[in-house]
Parts: C-alpha cells; structure tokens; sequence
C-alpha cells in the first residue's frame, strides 16, 4: 500500500514499536525516498549502534533527503557520524525540527551542539531523557496539554527588582527590541512567546538571549496571510506545535504552524474582536470580545462558539462586561475575566448566567480593595488570583474568597526602575513560580524571581 500511494504528504510513525528490525527499518527508508510527495515524517527508531546498517541508512536518508521532521531515538548509541547527519538535516535542509533521545548515550560534545541548534531557534524541540520513552509518554499523557500550573505557596513572595528578560526599555523595531508589547505565554522551559503589538509581529524569546526571534508576522500592518494588525495575545497549542494570536486590527483569531519555514497563517475564526485568548485542557479556545463585551468559547473548528461569560450589553451588572480584557480558565472550566472598564475580576462557574466579583468591584482607585483598569490574569492551584493592576503600576495576589488584595511586586509609582511599570498588559508564572510581567511603555518583559 506504502509503495503504491504517491501522494501522501504526512507519516505518522512516532507510536511504533520503534522499529528495532534493522531490514525492515531499510525497506521503509528505500520506499519513502522514491515518494516525492512526502514532506514530513515522525519516526521512532530503537537500537541504532555505531557503523550498523541500521545506522549507515538512516545517516544516508538523513544527509540526501528531506522529510524527516520529527525523530525520536531510543535505546541507542549515538555516534558523531549520527550527530553530524541529524545537525545537517536540521541547520542545512530546515527540515528536522524536533528531536528526542530516549535512553540513550550521546556524547556531550554532541549534546552541546544540538543544544546550540535549540537555542538558535532551528530545533523546536530537543529532549535529553535517561528514562525509557514509553514512561515520559505515559506521564505527558497526564499533564495539561495548554500549560503546567504552578502550585505556589500562599505566603510565597518574590524578589522587588525586575529583571528585563527580553527587550531592552527602548522602543524600536530591531530583534533585542519590543515596541508597545502585550500578552505573552510562558511555555515550560521559560521560552516567552510575545504579542509584540505596534510592530506586529509575534517574537519567541528564550530565557538568557539577548535578541528575540519573529515566529509569526513582522510584514507590516496588515491583512494578508502574512501579516498582522495590533495583535494583542499569544498561546501555543501543544498538540498541534502552533501559535493561536489575537488579531486584533484584523478582527480574527489566527494560527501559526511553529514548523521551520513557515510563512503565513490560517484564519480560525473571523468577525471578532478579539483581545485575549486561552486554552483548557480539553483544548476548548476561550476568547474575550471588547467591542461585544462577552466571552465565548470555541471547539476548534466551530466559528460560532457559546457564551460562557459577559453577552447582555455593556454594563456593570453580574451579567454584563465593559471591555474584557485577559482570561483565564481553570481545570474545571470556570472562566476568570479581566473586567477592564468595570475594574474588576469576574469568575463565571461553568454555565452560570451571570458571574461573581471576586477582586475589585470598589470602583477604580489604589486602595487594596480596588482595582484600576486590570489587564493580565493568572489563577493558581489554590485559586488565588494574581492580576495586573494597570494603572496602579503593581501586581496584586487576591486569595480565594479574600475582601482586599496584597501588592507583590510594583506599586512605587510609574516609571523604567527595576521596581516600576509604566502601564502593563500581560503576565504570567513559569513551572517554578517565577513571574512575567509584560511592561508596556517601557517596551520590555521583567522577571521576577520567586524566594
């Protein structure tokens, strides 16, 4: 069947049994290089030892061909041939962007060259595990698929000065610069994705680099399939490995493929204004309306989606928003909204008709009850809510069921100090608990590391 089909252009073989049957491991290699269609394939491999066949055939496909996108290796030992093949079809094709050893030996020269092709951004995934693959698959099977919440403890605090983590306090064009940024999602191992808003684009920062990477837009203003209009927030889909963004100049919701070489993206759902968006678990899409102040959430792939918070005008009753700004939902999909020009956080329990003041609600002003045009919000394992309070310059945690909030970091009026904000978007924590606060003005992201 494999020979006789010319036009398939994706293989998944990632869930194999690794193929540990060196003639037949051959045989697909020498079939799938007679394809000309195939562009991505997923492969397992187990027991590749040094000057084999097994070994020889792959470096050979590897080198000559490009449609292998995604390896995993396992059980095996990995030789500098092996390494210099895969390094080829990573910097030199474009082609293999992902890559997992699993229980395996690899050299650590070779592992520090890989790593350098992970951090310039050609690997979007490099794993190094001692562990055999079926265990890590079997414990990812039962993380999130949007993100890992951080239990963070009640009393925890963080350090007072920031530290930019990407940007430079300068608002300009150039990859070490943001200008006017806003959302941002954290992914595990601390890259930040960026809503890098008047300039366009979406940026990949990791942690420690001076200069960030565009992954999506950054064609100028506009409408095309390559181009964005004031986007205003960012998430990955795991499954997929893509960007969702908040298009918003556009009025649509966009995603980006994260596979090298991609150019464009597709439109998921039009004629919506959107300004923040978020992911569950089930891989339901969340995304805040400002012009119709609701909140609706989306199967991928629906356009219409339902209600969940907000849908009755404009207005400061329990049923009502005045421009949503940031979500988030929790594993019971209970929806937090940033209730912007109500200054307020509203939670909405799964299939309430109307939502329950949970910070703010006082009236804008600085005091600790009240809140003063909220944008960023997270929501931790113990459901205490962590938003930025925007034009109060500060951070405030609000514990569950609390009257008033404390302010963590910020509060010492506006201005570019380690300890400042000038007006701020989005935030968010890392595994660790470290926190990410999206600095508008002062065209930078600060770090703020927990103790």
């Amino acid at each position: 069947m494999l020979k006789e089909n010319k036009t398939l252009v994706e293989i998944d073989l990632m869930n194999q049994s690794g193929f540990e049957n060196e003639t037949f491991l051959i045989n697909l290699l020498d079939i799938l290089k007679s394809h000309k269609s195939i562009k991505h394939l997923d492969l397992h491999v187990q027991g590749i030892q040094p000057l084999s066949q097994k070994e020889a055939h792959l470096i050979e496909t590897l080198r000559n061909y490009e449609f292998i996108s995604h390896l995993c290796i396992s059980a095996s030992d990995v030789s500098r041939n092996l390494t210099e093949a895969l390094l080829h079809a990573s910097k030199e094709h474009n082609t293999l962007t992902h890559l997992e050893f699993y229980n395996s030996r690899v050299n650590a020269d070779d592992m520090a060259q890989l790593q350098l092709l992970h951090n310039n951004g050609n690997l979007i995934q490099l794993t190094f595990s001692d562990q055999p693959r079926w265990h890590v698959v079997l414990e990812e099977a039962y993380k999130p698929l949007h993100k890992v919440i951080p239990n963070i403890p009640i009393d925890a605090g963080w350090s007072q000065n920031g530290k930019t983590v990407a940007g430079d306090n300068r608002e300009g064009y150039s990859t070490n610069q943001l200008y006017w940024p806003h959302g941002l999602f954290v992914d595990d191992d601390q890259t930040m994705i960026i809503a890098d808003w008047r300039n366009e684009r979406i940026v990949q920062w990791k942690m420690g680099d001076k200069n960030g990477r565009v992954v999506a837009g950054g064609n100028g203003k506009g409408n095309r399939l390559d181009q964005l209009n004031w986007p205003t927030d960012v998430l990955i889909d795991k499954e997929t490995d893509s960007l969702i963004i908040c298009d918003r100049g556009n009025s649509r919701l966009v995603r980006w493929s994260r596979r090298s070489g991609t150019t464009q993206g597709e439109i998921l759902i039009d004629n919506i204004d959107c300004r923040g968006s978020f992911m569950d678990d089930q891989r339901y899409l969340y995304v805040s309306d400002w012009k119709k102040d609701e909140v609706r959430r989306y199967q991928l792939g629906d356009k219409d989606g339902i209600i969940v918070a907000g849908g009755n005008g404009k207005g400061a009753g329990l049923n009502q928003l005045n421009w949503p700004t940031y979500i988030f939902v929790d594993q019971q999909q209970t929806v937090y909204v940033s209730d912007n020009n109500n200054h307020r956080v509203m939670k909405w329990n799964k299939g309430a008709k109307e939502g329950i003041v949970v910070a703010g609600g006082q009236g804008e002003g600085k005091a600790l009850a009240q809140l003063y045009h909220p944008e960023g919000l997270f929501v931790d394992t113990l459901g205490t809510i962590y938003v930025a309070d925007s034009w109060n310059d500060r951070v405030l945690r609000w514990p569950k069921g609390a009257q008033q909030g404390t302010v963590i970091v910020g509060g010492n009026g506006k201005g570019a100090g380690a300890n400042q904000f000038n007006g701020f978007r989005g935030l968010s924590f890392d595994r660790q608990g470290n926190l990410y606060v999206v600095d508008l003005l002062n065209h930078r992201v600060q770090f703020f590391s927990i103790q």
